[in-house]
């Protein structure tokens, strides 16, 4: 039973992730179908609505969507903090908006905006449930410098922003940022823009070539202030979900195949063991005429018995785990519905691999008991060799007790068993370490990420670069006790023939608040000419450190610039790209601009701060860093933390198993020795100490070689996790290595105690009777 738990564990996380996976596959490609979302992306300045004619002309362009997207800072009950909304027309009939076009809403509530009411918004539905927002209440608005109050007929969601991040966020807040739909018309007349628009969205023919529209979009844009269009690969929500389930395969390729190794292994252990003791039966059935395929045949039932166990108890657990998990992305992700998909390819593919794995595990001991002629099988095993050792040279035979000399010359008369047993026992250490690092890694990536590089306590976006002279308005507000601007831009950038889109950010050499670390946490230095590249991203443009990078800079006169790279950092989210800021105002042929500021504040004045910064018509948005490391948090604890839950208590369970399966193995074994030393006049105390003290043994020996397997296995989880947004730090503290070695030996504990019951229940007369 303890190798079908493996089995299952094995089974049960193949599972809940590719199942989980193909949940999210399946519902989200279903959804962007039915709201027909996008293919191509671009934002602009203002261009006339007469150009739709001629992006509608690009080869393979099928359809367009032209719309006005704004930002505004929103007045929400409760909140001293500025909220920030994302401002998006739709269609300007409702009927367009609730049947045709691109990027359609999904009504969860209420109704449309009137076309012919101004103030009538639909909200985004995370932002409107956290704060208790429902169709005919009221929200107000600074909307290009003018407060209006906003009547809200309808909440939505949209596959825009199945994950909602406001700019400088990092996870989603839904406290702070919301989407707000409204009228065309209404949003035009705010803004200046009637007749024009300055966002378009374009779906493609199924055999388009998304390159060659890209390009040709960002030249028909580039005199209308366009700021480099984009493929849905590099759209923020449709990257992260795409991120989430690159996570979820990872993990699912990694860890399984370690559980059924285990359980292979403890297979193959098992047989040989049982063809040992029963090495004089196998003989006496061949002898009466048993074939090898016969023989081999039991065997192998007994194995596949055993797999069909694990494989059906893990396609129970698994399908159970994989509907909570899934239970747990319908608060993450938002999608009109999600449900967990029984997926019968990961049903089958599971099963086989399962079965498969434990075949191989047992075909070596098979082998053994096929081969075995008859006449050496009916006859008892060569007695072991005894000889003086390690014991008899030290004196320790006069030191030690009676029974701890028996562990001790029992494991060094059976090396290889007493090693495959450690093998075994160290695996689960290893399962333990690769599973429970993680929680380091996500600790080292908040500190360094929250402390050491991002040491500001909020972050101000202006809606459009200023001067120098928005600086100094920022400092003059109540609580701020200082501030580093920053000017980011956005950019293509070339290598070879490697191609990346990417935001230039620009600091200042002396920065304090905002920082690039090099991979020991110091401050590097931004040089007054070249550019500085994460390791991620220095990895996909396969640059490295000298390397000439070509730079398309997005914004202005969109100049394209050969630069060279000066150094190479650690980033552990994202794949930013660094310059001194004067060096890209440079480039970008302009005076000191910036985009916005990175302030440290007196949390005394923070509502005075936050008022004044909410009657800024400049202010895009405002980040607090609080706020991001709380959110930060909370979702690692709504996703990643919950399926490390599992894998943690799956590793508990392995470890009981090969524990406990060592344990009944060699009780099994040495049933006959230890009821005839109780015979002898033993107590039951003893006679248990002889068993579990090597077992103790045992364990104590793989604990060290575990932690080392562990961090090797940890290493190869690192290098399948990584993606383009989160990159996972090789991180292991001490703690962890504590954990699981404790988890191993509770469970040895445990075994040991379930084993120590089976012998004070020994029938003596029974055990000690003649086998046959």
């Amino acid at each position: 039973m303890a190798i079908a738990v493996v089995i299952a564990c094995g089974v049960s996380t193949v599972v809940m992730s590719f199942g989980t996976l193909a949940s999210l596959e399946v519902t989200r490609d279903a959804y962007y179908e039915q709201q027909r979302f996008a293919d191509v992306f671009a934002h602009l300045k203002r261009a006339p609505t007469a150009l739709v004619e001629r992006i509608a002309r690009i080869d393979g362009v099928k359809r367009v969507e032209t719309r006005i997207v704004e930002a505004a800072n929103l007045d929400v009950a409760g909140m001293d903090e500025p909220v920030l909304g994302q401002l998006i027309s739709l269609p300007a009939t409702a009927g367009a908006g609730a049947g045709t076009g691109l990027n359609k809403i999904f009504l969860r509530q209420g109704r449309l905006p009137d076309p012919n009411r101004v103030d009538e918004v639909v909200l985004s539905e995370p932002f409107a449930d956290a704060h208790g927002l429902i169709p005919g209440g009221h929200i107000r608005a600074t909307i290009n410098g003018h407060r209006r109050e906003l009547d809200i007929v309808g909440i939505a969601i949209s596959p825009e922003y199945i994950y909602a991040i406001g700019p400088g966020i990092l996870m989603p807040d839904d406290e702070r940022f919301g989407i707000v739909w409204m009228g065309r018309d209404a949003l035009a007349a705010s803004f200046d823009l009637k007749s024009a628009f300055n966002d378009v969205s374009l779906s493609l023919m199924r055999a388009a070539d998304e390159a060659a529209v890209i390009e040709r979009l960002d030249r028909i844009l580039s005199p209308w202030g366009g700021i480099g269009a984009y493929g849905r690969e590099d759209q923020i929500s449709h990257a992260f979900v795409a991120n989430e389930m690159e996570l979820l395969k990872g993990l699912g390729s990694v860890i399984p195949p370690i559980f059924l190794a285990v359980a292979a292994f403890l297979l193959n252990v098992v047989i040989s063991r049982i063809i040992a003791t029963e090495r004089e039966q196998i003989g006496l059935m061949k002898a009466f005429g048993y074939s090898d395929l016969s023989v081999g045949g039991h065997y192998l039932k007994l194995v596949l018995l055993v797999a069909s166990v694990g494989v059906a108890l893990g396609l129970l657990v698994g399908a159970w785990f994989g509907r909570e998990v899934t239970e747990i992305y319908t608060d993450f992700f938002r999608f009109p519905v999600l449900f967990f998909k029984l997926d019968l390819q990961v049903f089958v593919l599971a099963g086989i691999a399962s079965l498969l794995a434990s075949g191989i595990g047992a075909v070596g001991a098979i082998r053994a008991a096929v081969i075995l002629p008859p006449a050496v099988a009916m006859q008892p095993a060569a007695p072991t060799i005894y000889r003086r050792g390690v014991l008899n040279m030290f004196g320790l035979t006069e030191r030690l007790s009676q029974p701890t000399l028996m562990i001790l010359r029992h494991l060094g008369r059976w090396p290889l068993r007493a090693g495959l047993t450690t093998l075994g026992i160290s695996m689960s250490v290893a399962i333990l370490v690769a599973s429970l690092f993680f929680y380091d890694a996500i600790e080292h990536l908040m500190d360094v990420y929250f402390h050491h590089g991002q040491r500001q306590d909020a972050t101000v976006v202006f809606t459009e670069p200023r001067n120098m002279r928005a600086l100094t308005e920022i400092r003059r507000l109540p609580g701020v006790m200082a501030a580093e601007p920053y000017r980011v831009v956005a950019a293509k950038l070339y290598h070879g023939n490697r191609y990346e889109r990417a935001s230039i950010a620009g600091l200042d050499g002396d920065a304090i608040l905002r920082r690039a670390l090099d991979e020991d946490l110091r401050p590097v230095a931004l040089p007054e000419t070249g550019l500085v590249l994460s390791t991620t991203m220095a990895k996909m443009l396969n640059a490295s450190r000298g390397s000439r990078v070509r730079l398309e800079l997005l914004e202005g006169q969109r100049p394209v610039i050969e630069v060279p790279v000066t150094a190479i950092i650690e980033e552990f989210i994202a794949a930013p790209a660094y310059m001194h800021r004067d060096a890209l105002n440079r480039l970008m042929r302009e005076g000191p601009t910036i985009s916005g500021a990175y302030l440290q504040i007196d949390h005394n004045q923070s509502e005075a701060l936050y008022r004044d910064l909410k009657n800024l018509p400049a202010v895009a948005g405002v980040s607090l860093q609080t706020a991001a490391l709380t959110t930060f948090r909370k979702t690692m604890a709504e996703t990643m933390n919950i399926m490390l839950f599992f894998y943690v208590l799956f590793g508990g369970l392995i470890a009981f198993g090969v524990v406990y399966n060592s344990a009944r193995i060699s009780l099994s074994e040495r049933g006959r020795e230890l009821a005839s030393l109780r015979v002898l006049g033993f107590t039951r105390g003893e006679v248990s100490y002889i068993l579990l003290g090597e077992l103790a043994i045992l364990t104590i020996l793989a604990l060290p070689f575990g932690c080392v397997f562990g961090v090797v296995l940890a290493q190869l989880m690192v290098a399948n996790l990584n993606t383009e947004l989160f990159r996972v730090p090789m991180v292991v503290e001490p703690a962890t290595f504590a954990m699981a070695m404790t988890a191993v030996i509770a469970a040895s504990m445990v075994s040991g105690l379930i084993v120590r019951r089976r012998i004070d229940g020994f029938d003596l007369v029974s055990v000690l009777k003649t086998r046959e």
